[in-house]
């Protein structure tokens, strides 16, 4: 009977054993959980790049579909944005700016920490009348074409990239700030001679 009650003695866990089992499991979600944190928040700042770039595009597309002016207005806050027209309501009123609300857009505000990192918006000489108004808004216009502008979005860690073309009014995003993207220089070939 004595080798059985020691046998019973060997098999249990000391309270010192369980203890060290639940820190080591709790150390180990914990590491788990600051990595799937991050790995979110990347994908938050991913999705809110992408969505930007889709806005862009469809501004363009409604620039050229309505033969009219369309802005992506950037919240001063750098928060958010949304895609404005001009709407007349009859031939005898100043147009109105909308604020574009449809089946395929809708104004955004970023979640999470994302938000607009910098913003470099180049004026053409008409618009310096308007600086104030245009200053956080790119402007695609009925031809295809778009004021030039270099947009980061990010959230402290993920850096995404969106470059306007000016000539197209195409839109592409990528990877990394704006110091790491290719500066292109704008000539006004008028002062060229």
């Amino acid at each position: 009977m004595l080798i059985d009650e020691k046998k019973k003695i060997c098999r249990a866990f000391t309270l010192v054993e369980i203890l060290l089992v639940i820190t080591l499991i709790a150390i180990m979600a914990g590491m788990g959980t600051g990595l799937y944190r991050r790995s979110y928040d990347s994908m938050l700042c991913r999705t809110s790049a992408r969505n930007f770039l889709l806005a862009a595009k469809y501004a363009r597309i409604l620039a050229i579909q309505r033969q009219q002016p369309c802005k992506l207005v950037m919240d001063p806050n750098q928060t958010g944005y949304a895609l404005v027209i001009e709407q007349n309501t009859t031939d005898d009123e100043q147009p109105t700016e909308v604020v574009v609300r449809n089946a395929y857009f809708k104004p955004v505000i970023f979640p999470g920490s994302v938000r607009f990192e910098e913003i470099q918006i180049v004026q053409t000489a008409e618009d310096e009348n308007n600086e104030e108004q245009l200053q956080d808004a790119i402007i695609f216009s009925p031809d295809g074409t778009a004021v030039p502008g270099i947009i980061q979005i990010g959230d402290g860690l993920s850096h995404y990239t969106a470059i306007i073309n000016p000539a197209t009014g195409k839109t592409k995003m990528q990877t990394g700030t704006i110091d790491e993207q290719e500066q292109v220089e704008i000539i006004d070939l008028d002062l060229l001679k």
